[in-house]
């Protein structure tokens, strides 16, 4: 019976479209469930839970810890560029004739305050610039900008930390970078508009002039009262030295930025005998004999208490020091921080932090949940006065998977506002001179930032950092070395060159910048039309195969920046004279795995295997359907 001989078939079909199901179904950017590994609550004893509640409690304390000296360190990683670059920034912002120009102020604000890693130190330059009449209101606002962008190099140098893991990475740079992407948007767009309009100026200006402004009381400190008496026992810095420089002054060039005197003392110098001495501001008396005596005090002044004030070493010197303590304390913080949230934040506790935090509100409020993240991201902002601080303290969740980049964007733009808002009360608190420019500026921030939300948040197609952003942590997730390419590209190279090219004149900036950003923008229009409407395109413009594989893809420069670790891997093993030469094996091993498929693949099996095997149960003869795991 030929029949009965037949075997029974099997499709690949349905097997095929399983896999790619499943491929399909796997999304990076998904929020990862951190599983709890320890029995449930119901199964534990009295004594189990007990330690359980007690080992929670520990973990809080360290975290908090942990929070304290990564805030702290942050702040000595401020002082310590301060320290290694304040001068140069005094210098930069001397050539008032370049500051003239609009693009050369935007890249200056930039420069300055990556130098000095703190937005509000860059703005207070400004703000004295101003007043003692070497900039204007109007010159002194792409500064400002600059500075907005300037200050999100933190998060994303904090960002880097957790480039252990691909998939954390990818998700806490693009967190990070969010704010980058949102700060240059906003740049390219607001700022040829106040070029030719002068909105900002001109808004801030009727403002302040309906207003009468007298000068109020300081910013009221919050989270520097907890952290700067560790902060101020290591380093304590004259700020005014950088503005001196800038304002030209050439006795501040000598001066040192380590602040070693802190006010005056009084010391009793001597007593002296005689009446003509004594007056009511003295401490007088008459001895056995009835002659007056009386203290002769004097003001010397007061050494202050922190580690480097009696060092004798240079400012570049203490600069660097701190700034590899600094970073050294912020790795372990990081690192730490990433491990606890990790134990802590799993089974029901990790379901209960991401509904509350990236559950929408009930239709039709949902819309309202991005502004109510804005107010608490603006709320924290003002509370640690620093935007720097809170949108660090928020990548490694982003990173771990508590906080979506979709909601992490709305927070970002509420920390822009709070950190203004903070500008704003210290400038209401400047002397008489200084009050009418420093809320001016100060207002020209808030609304610069007021005014990108507007262009990037309300509509969902706009926001288009998210979709940036998720595509260089999609691209720095498989090349890991682009990430600090990126950041030395985009807050150093790049403003260094404008910068140069501005000194050189505006006619050489204008005639290498005009055909780059033309270039750009080329580049930009076939690569949209590549994906979206191939079919207007010619035939050689459809894909970007006719030039050099360098050019349009980054995996030769991979494989050159991998063999070059790898060379340095094994000079450096080979110096140790240790069999450590393994350990940069798996590197190599990860890194080529990527270049391979990691997918199951479907192909028909063309050998007949009963003529192979004829002992085989016919059943078995019919599985001619073979996958393969490359």
């Amino acid at each position: 019976n030929t029949s009965s001989d037949l075997p029974p078939s099997y499709s690949s079909v349905t097997v095929c479209q399983d896999v790619s199901e499943k491929e399909k179904e796997f999304d990076p950017w998904d929020m990862p469930e951190l599983k709890s590994t320890g029995p449930k609550w119901a199964e534990m004893t009295t004594k189990q839970r007990v330690l359980s509640v007690l080992k929670a409690i520990a973990r809080f304390i360290l975290l908090l810890g942990l929070l304290y000296f990564f805030v702290c360190s942050l702040d000595v990683l401020s002082s310590a560029f301060q320290l290694v670059g304040g001068k140069a920034a005094g210098d930069i912002f001397k050539n008032h004739s370049v500051l003239s120009n609009p693009v050369a102020g935007l890249v200056i604000g930039v420069l300055v305050t990556v130098l000095v890693q703190s937005s509000s130190t860059s703005t207070s330059i400004v703000v004295s610039m101003v007043s003692s009449g070497l900039l204007t209101v109007r010159t002194a606002i792409p500064i400002i900008m600059g500075a907005n962008i300037g200050t999100s190099v933190t998060n994303t140098i904090v960002a880097l930390m957790q480039s252990g893991d691909r998939n954390e990475f990818r998700r806490a740079f693009a967190g990070a970078t969010v704010h980058d992407f949102f700060n240059w948007l906003s740049v390219l767009i607001l700022l040829p508009i106040e070029i030719a309009s002068g909105y900002l100026f001109h808004l801030t200006n009727a403002i302040v002039d309906s207003f009468n402004l007298e000068s109020g009381e300081d910013a009221p400190d919050m989270l520097k009262v907890i952290t700067e008496p560790l902060t101020k026992g290591i380093i304590q810095l004259d700020k005014k030295v950088i503005q001196e420089i800038a304002n030209g002054d050439p006795a501040a060039q000598n001066k040192s930025l380590i602040k070693r005197d802190c006010g005056t003392k009084m010391w009793v110098n001597a007593s002296v005998p005689g009446k003509e001495n004594c007056t009511t501001s003295r401490l007088c008396w008459t001895d056995e004999n009835n002659v007056t005596w009386t203290e002769v005090q004097e003001q010397v002044k007061a050494t202050c208490a922190h580690l480097f004030a009696k060092a004798n070493l240079p400012d570049l010197a203490v600069g660097l020091i701190l700034l590899a303590l600094s970073l050294l304390v912020l790795c372990t913080c990081l690192i730490l921080i990433v491990k606890l949230l990790n134990s802590m934040l799993k089974g029901q506790v990790s379901v209960a932090i991401k509904k509350v935090i990236n559950t929408d509100f009930p239709f039709p409020f949902s819309w309202l949940t991005g502004y109510l993240a804005m107010l608490v991201g603006a709320g924290m902002t003002f509370i640690v006065q620093s935007s720097s601080v809170f949108t660090s303290a928020i990548t490694p969740l982003i990173g771990i998977g508590v906080i979506s980049i979709e909601r992490a964007y709305p927070l970002t733009l509420g920390s822009n506002i709070g950190t203004t808002t903070t500008a704003l009360l210290a400038a209401l608190a400047s002397p008489g001179e200084t009050l009418y420019n420093s809320v001016q500026i100060a207002l020209c921030h808030f609304f610069f930032n007021i005014s990108g939300i507007i262009l990037f948040y309300p509509i969902p197609f706009t926001r288009i950092p998210i979709r940036l952003a998720k595509g260089l942590g999609n691209k720095t997730a498989r090349y890991r070395w682009f990430a600090v390419i990126y950041l030395i590209m985009c807050f150093f190279l790049l403003p260094l060159a404008v910068f140069g090219l501005s000194i050189a004149g505006w006619q050489i900036l204008v005639g290498v910048c005009v055909p780059i950003v033309f270039l750009i923008l080329v580049v930009i229009v076939i690569n949209t039309l590549q994906a979206k409407c191939p079919r207007v395109l010619p035939n050689v413009l459809k894909t970007w195969d006719f030039l050099p594989k360098w050019m349009h893809s980054l995996s030769p420069w991979d494989s050159w920046m991998t063999h070059a670790a790898l060379f340095c891997g094994r000079r450096c093993c080979c110096c140790c004279k240790c069999k450590c030469c393994s350990c940069c094996q798996p590197i190599e091993d990860e890194e080529l795995s990527l270049d391979k498929p990691q997918a199951l693949e479907c192909h028909e099996n063309v050998v007949d295997l009963s003529d192979e095997l004829p002992n085989i149960d016919s059943k078995e003869q019919g599985k001619n359907l073979s996958l393969t795991s490359l």
